[in-house]
């Protein structure tokens, strides 16, 4: 098992939630301006990937720099395929929302693209912690933690949940129709399972 973090160029992580990651992870990378977030933060990735256009680099840089060019893949792309080539199983991601909607969405739908290739991937914020689920789900939870549930793409069908609030029973969700979102954690462990669809969990830090 190899742990990576993944810090990109959306909204900085504050540094207690940056350390948090940086903790339990084996390898940095920092994906093009994510290395800048980094140098504010103190810290010092393993390497540095990207099209480097936002990147504000010197000739001092202790990392390894990779420049990846192609505009068909954006930088946590990159990222992610380089987290494949060191052999990553666990992925954790920060900096990849806020600021610009359309590459917060971009990076949400890049989770899916790459979410079969890791044992797991998980989108942290100040706010909470993003990943798509599996069609069998449980683990446990603070009682009270805040958790929503939405549909990647479209609709998710056959929802049946297990500790939380507001159950689902064999039942659907679909965008612009119905959400699952500001449910509460009641009792362990909670219990998610789906028949059919991308379905995304949102789980709120405790600490906010």
């Amino acid at each position: 098992m190899k742990s990576i973090l993944i810090l990109c160029n959306g909204s900085p992580p504050s540094e207690q939630l940056f350390n948090k990651y940086r903790a339990k992870t084996d390898y940095f990378i920092a994906a093009d301006g994510g290395a800048n977030i980094a140098q504010k933060l103190g810290a010092t990735p393993d390497v540095i990937i990207g099209d480097l256009d936002s990147y504000n680099g010197s000739e001092k840089e202790k990392s390894e720099v990779i420049f990846r060019p192609n505009q068909e893949y954006n930088d946590l792309e990159k990222a992610l395929q380089h987290a494949l080539k060191e052999n990553g199983t666990h992925i954790y991601i920060l900096g990849a929302t806020g600021h610009r909607l359309d590459q917060t969405l971009k990076n949400l739908s890049v989770l899916k693209q790459f979410s079969p290739q890791f044992q797991q991937i998980r989108i942290a914020d100040n706010f909470g912690e993003t990943r798509l689920l599996p069609p069998t789900f449980a683990d446990n939870f603070t009682i009270g933690t805040q958790l929503s549930l939405f549909p990647l793409s479209g609709k998710v069908t056959g929802i049946t949940t297990q500790g939380l609030k507001y159950p689902l029973d064999n039942e659907f969700i679909k965008n612009g129709v119905r959400d699952g979102s500001s449910n509460e954690v009641v009792a362990n462990p909670v219990q998610i399972t789906h028949k059919k669809g991308d379905l995304l969990m949102f789980v709120k830090h405790n600490n906010n």
